[in-house]
């Protein structure tokens, strides 16, 4: 599934209307719809949930973080605000597509993706002009630019934009833990050995890892060894290793799904 050259990307904008609740107005794309919500008021630290809901057509798929070998992921930029020092994105553990030979990452289903908001703590809630970039897709890849404006004060709190959002952070995956993850086992060039632990059906798990800060990794290959399970992928890596956390990444079995972070390596 390859995505459209840029000239065919389909760069549409929404002036920020008037708002429904604490949301945006929709945004009409073909195939799907997104809005932005939000729900209650900042935290002691200025952190402000909300969702970038995702209404999908039947047959219509999105991107998870990192699609793979083709799609777009979803990104937010809310630069344009002074009083907005960040917006994070997050996951539900995804799925994983091959189509054609080509394999991504992402849903086949409408969702919402968590959103974290950082305002200053001086700010008080007003409106969030946000740049939203996604793909969607049917057989071709369609990236789509919007721009959305929620005002965060409309109405806090709105029962129905309270209950989607924490709906949407409780579907996030939780953190991994010895039992439930993965670790570096092996290193040889650019290939990279993980070794897993997790409950439930080895022949069920999935890995799926985020390209971050100049990493890209191909589709994570599965083999049991000695009573273990293993991935291997191929990894391409920047010139220096980079400041930070690390790359993340979903492990997911018929037992349920973790998120995790591995060190840059």
């Amino acid at each position: 599934m390859k995505a459209l050259p840029a000239y065919a990307i389909l760069a549409a904008l929404l002036a920020g209307g008037q708002a429904h609740a604490s949301s945006s107005e929709w945004f009409e794309m073909e195939g799907a719809r997104i809005r932005l919500v939000t729900a209650s008021k900042p935290d002691a630290d200025g952190r402000l949930r909300g969702i970038l809901d995702i209404e999908l057509k039947p047959g219509w798929k999105t991107y998870w973080r990192d699609p793979g070998d083709a799609g777009v992921p979803p990104t937010i930029d809310v630069s344009a605000n002074p009083d907005i020092l960040g917006a994070e994105l997050d996951f539900p553990a995804p799925q994983r597509h091959d189509e054609g030979g080509f394999k991504w990452a992402g849903y086949d289903y409408s969702l919402a993706l968590p959103v974290l908001f950082t305002l200053r703590q001086s700010a008080e809630p007003g409106t969030i002009n946000a740049n939203v970039f996604l793909g969607v897709c049917e057989t071709i890849c369609v990236p789509v630019q919007a721009q959305l404006a929620v005002d965060t004060a409309g109405d806090p709190d709105n029962a129905d934009d309270v209950s989607a959002v924490a709906a949407a952070f409780a579907a996030v995956p939780p953190a991994a833990t010895p039992e439930f993850g993965v670790k570096v086992a092996e290193t040889a060039g650019d290939k990279i050995v993980l070794e897993a632990s997790f409950p439930g059906d080895p022949a069920t798990a999935e890995l799926f890892i985020g390209g971050e800060e100049g990493y890209a990794s191909t589709t994570p290959v599965r083999e049991e060894r000695d009573g273990k399970t293993f991935f291997s992928v191929e990894v391409t890596r920047p010139d220096k290793k980079p400041e930070g956390e690390g790359l993340h990444y979903t492990l997911v079995t018929d037992a349920g799904a973790v998120n995790g972070i591995l060190p840059y390596f």
